[in-house]
């Protein structure tokens, strides 16, 4: 498997960023690591193994980044509307550089797949509830899509457009990005075991959403046992990426 680590520095950020490249072909995909880590997060806890038979017949191809999460979401005592633009700042390297790399560096034409975990999930529900015209889809494993609850209840309008359970309310139904959406797999998925709870509530409440404003998406809650840990993202991810790409028709 071909494996490479790149960095740049970001203009937008300030501040040198990191991207873990694994594979050498096959549909990109996206993927935002848990809260605070780095671009090895996947690897380092088993993700790149799980997924070794995917990369090594060429079918994706993953483009693994560093957050700003201890600036943003986890920076508990910072000022609050500074947290907002910076997560606002991040989102804006993610589109505006990072996007168009992982379209040079790949080469097929294809949108990238977007998947996270945990953190990761609310990053890739952001990107792509925002701009679904620049992904293929969308994998999250136990996200949280309330804004407010990393921010005490806080919410301006930078945070808002951070925020998909309080952005995606009040999209009209008519809007095109609907139509978008239901061209392509949304799935939010979510364990009911230990330490989901606030993931169970939010993806609760999209699945509401979805289905008010006519959103396809699939929301898939996993059993008592399921709890947040990798072990459970590990067979999530293998039971959904056939359907993430196209291979299988599971799921609602």
């Amino acid at each position: 498997m071909v494996k490479e680590h790149i960095s740049w520095y970001s203009e937008r950020l300030q501040r040198d960023m990191s991207i873990r490249i694994y594979g050498d072909k096959g549909t990109p995909v996206l993927v935002f690591p848990t809260q605070d880590a780095m671009s090895d997060n996947f690897e380092n806890f088993g993700m790149i193994d799980t997924l070794s038979g995917y990369l090594n017949e060429g079918r994706i191809q993953l483009f693994c980044v560093d957050t700003v999460d201890t600036e943003t979401w986890s920076n508990v005592w910072g000022d609050k509307g500074w947290r907002a633009s910076r997560q606002e700042a991040y989102y804006n390297y993610i589109v505006a550089e990072v996007l168009p790399f992982i379209a040079d560096r790949n080469g097929t034409g294809r949108l990238p797949i977007v998947i996270g975990c945990s953190l990761g999930g609310l990053h890739a529900a952001i990107l792509f509830l925002r701009r679904p015209e620049l992904f293929a889809g969308i994998l999250s494993l136990s996200g949280v899509y309330d804004a407010k609850f990393f921010f005490d209840g806080w919410l301006n309008e930078t945070l808002y457009e951070n925020s998909p359970m309080d952005f995606l309310a009040q999209m009209p139904p008519d809007h095109p990005y609907i139509r978008q959406y239901n061209e392509k797999p949304i799935i939010l998925c979510v364990g009911q075991g230990a330490w989901e709870d606030e993931g169970r509530r939010t993806t609760a409440i999209m699945g509401d959403i979805f289905r008010a404003k006519g959103i396809h998406g699939w929301t898939d809650f996993w059993g008592y046992d399921v709890n947040h840990d990798w072990c459970w993202w590990q067979k999530q991810i293998l039971y959904f990426l056939p359907y993430m790409l196209g291979e299988t028709r599971i799921g609602g």
